[in-house]
């Protein structure tokens, strides 16, 4: 259930201004990770906002505008697809989950990171397993972050229409597999994600 427990708790201890951060697209074989930032007014209430994925599209998008509309501050980021190769997907996921943070005005002096890890963070920071269930803050960064994706999806969709891209999100369904096998990858692939092409 999402109240504002955690953040409420913080802001007691003295922090005047806590962010959510979540991310979206971890998973799929194509294209970038998009992480998001957002700090909420304390006691906001946005009906319907919940997890991104458990939130149909048409929800998600509605909740997208209305964040944007509310938020004190939000940030969305997108970690590409080059420095996933260079580097991995987690590396790349938390670099883009910091440039969030360090783009949000007014600055914040907390974040609440959704997951099991809060590596290099430059505020004080807490990992949140779920978070996104139980913040308001994460689910709406939830949100901004999914919708992001999901819209870029669409483009890449557009560029590279034989892949199916906007039906199933980059992510490994049969269908997204075997056309990889058909037409072979593009420079939008993740190579360590697609290795099962070398089989």
């Amino acid at each position: 259930m999402l109240t504002y427990e955690l953040e409420e708790a913080l802001t007691q201890q003295g922090y005047s201004l806590v962010c959510g951060v979540d991310e979206a697209g971890r998973g799929p074989l194509c294209g970038p990770v998009a992480a998001a930032a957002c700090i909420l007014p304390t006691g906001l209430v946005l009906e319907g906002l919940n997890d991104s994925k458990k939130l149909s599209e048409k929800k998600r998008e509605l909740l997208y505008d209305q964040i944007c509309e509310n938020a004190i501050a939000y940030a969305i980021v997108l970690g590409s697809v080059e420095e996933i190769n260079q580097t991995d997907i987690l590396s790349t996921t938390l670099h883009a989950m910091r440039r969030a943070i360090d783009q949000l005005d007014p600055k914040p002096d907390f974040a609440l990171i959704d997951g099991n890890i809060k590596r290099g963070f430059t505020i004080p920071a807490r990992a949140v397993v779920h978070g996104d269930a139980t913040s308001p803050s994460i689910a709406a960064a939830s949100i901004l972050a999914k919708v992001t994706r999901d819209r870029l999806c669409v483009e890449l969709d557009a560029q590279y229409p034989q892949y199916g891209i906007a039906k199933h999100k980059g992510y490994g369904t049969k269908a997204h597999m075997d056309a990889l096998r058909k037409y072979g990858p593009c420079e939008i692939y993740r190579t360590k994600f697609i290795r099962f092409l070398e089989k």
